[in-house]
């Protein structure tokens, strides 16, 4: 980082998922047949109803600033949806902030909760911007590295082993970005109850919950008692599961003297999100109707899903994956094939775009950079030639490593 910047910005990196999607945009521009199976977001549009709100607000002229924690409107239908996906429970509307995405939300949460010499434990694989927003807080990001036994998953004496008093807080993800691990809610109990004994702060991102493949939404820390959620922060938005990533509308779901500091901090860096988005979600988040989008997107990555494990046990029966029970991402690894010339998986991808033209995310993103993301956010017909040349590729890599030790031993 330059000298002429703060040192508010001095860990600052891009992101590495950003960075992939505009070096496929720039390859396709060039006119390379690219198979793009790096990007984080829904390959569906917006469901037509939302897409209609937007539009009639805009012609209705709703279109000045909005209260900066939401439109009651909105933070109300986003409480009765909390409600009904987690058995009924109580959900207050005054305790949401609506905000510019999940991600804002997320940094208003550890910008008021961390700061400087405190450490936030980041279960890792983490997406990218987890360890980068408590950074932005001033605070540590501590990576906690979970079994692959366990689909990477952290236990709580993982946790315990990465904790001490300077500990402050735990970023939870599930469904997981990057490799579509779902904890359990016995699981999430067991944390929230070490992390009440340890005074820990939870922020958890929940942005993938609806995209489960399990019965309903994944299980959630608003299914667990009041008296465990005490210091719990839920993340959430419209992106994923009403796909609507570029309307740029999320939500914290926090104590209320919390959500009103969030608010505070909000009203000083972006005011309010964007009214006429914030009108389209309340048409997402508080018509029923809208439901029968949402289970047909996830019925289309489930089916893409089954067909990408059974060719990876198929065709690739020597390479390591996480079954995804959640989001849209297999990350498997590929450290079999690595060799001088191709030493870790962000080399690896390198190579793939350069000799076969596909795009995934190399694993150095999340955390560990002996794996790799492939995202199914992509049309089926893209998918099945991705992994046909991602197949080639493999096999030609590991028949160069075979070479090269054949000619080593010769």
């Amino acid at each position: 980082m330059s000298a002429l910047f703060s040192t508010n910005v001095a860990a600052l990196s891009p992101s590495a998922t950003l960075a992939v999607s505009a070096e496929a945009a720039r390859l396709k521009r060039e006119g390379v047949a690219v198979v793009d199976l790096g990007a984080g977001e829904p390959d569906m549009p917006t469901p037509k109803l939302v897409a209609e709100a937007g539009i009639r607000a805009t012609q209705q002229g709703r279109t000045k600033y909005a209260a900066t924690e939401g439109l009651l409107e909105l933070r109300s239908a986003v409480a009765r949806r909390l409600s009904l996906l987690s058995a009924g429970r109580p959900v207050n509307a005054d305790n949401v902030v609506v905000s510019n995405g999940a991600k804002q939300a997320l940094l208003n949460a550890s910008f008021c909760l961390f700061g400087p010499r405190e450490k936030v434990l980041v279960p890792t694989p983490a997406w990218t911007s987890h360890p980068q927003i408590v950074q932005i807080a001033r605070a540590l990001p501590v990576a906690v590295h979970g079994a692959p036994e366990w689909s990477l998953k952290v236990s709580v004496a993982d946790l315990d082993r990465a904790w001490d008093e300077s500990v402050k807080g735990l970023i939870m993800n599930s469904p997981s970005n990057p490799t579509g691990a779902v904890y359990t809610l016995a699981e999430l109990r067991a944390i929230a109850e070490w992390a009440k004994r340890k005074g820990v702060w939870i922020v958890s991102d929940e942005i993938y919950r609806r995209i489960h493949y399990g019965d309903g939404a994944a299980p959630s820390f608003l299914d667990l008692p009041d008296e465990l959620l005490e210091r719990v922060v839920v993340v959430d938005g419209a992106s994923k599961a009403y796909a609507m990533t570029g309307w740029r509308i999320g939500f914290a779901l926090a104590p209320r003297e919390l959500a009103k500091t969030m608010a505070a901090l909000q009203s000083h860096a972006t005011s309010g999100a964007n009214t006429m988005a914030q009108w389209a979600a309340v048409e997402a988040f508080g018509n029923d109707a809208v439901e029968a989008d949402v289970t047909l997107m996830v019925g289309r990555f489930r089916q893409r899903r089954d067909v990408l494990v059974a060719r990876f046990r198929a065709e690739l029966p020597g390479v390591e994956f996480v079954e995804p029970l959640g989001a849209f991402y297999l990350y498997f690894r590929v450290d079999d094939v690595f060799s001088r010339a191709v030493p870790n998986a962000t080399e690896f991808c390198r190579r793939l775009i350069a000799d076969e033209a596909v795009a995934l995310v190399p694993g150095s993103a999340f955390g560990d950079d002996r794996w790799v993301r492939l995202s199914y956010a992509a049309s089926e017909e893209a998918l099945k030639e991705g992994v046909d040349r991602l197949v080639r590729e493999i096999n030609r890599l590991a028949a160069e490593k075979a070479e090269a030790r054949q000619q080593k031993a010769g």
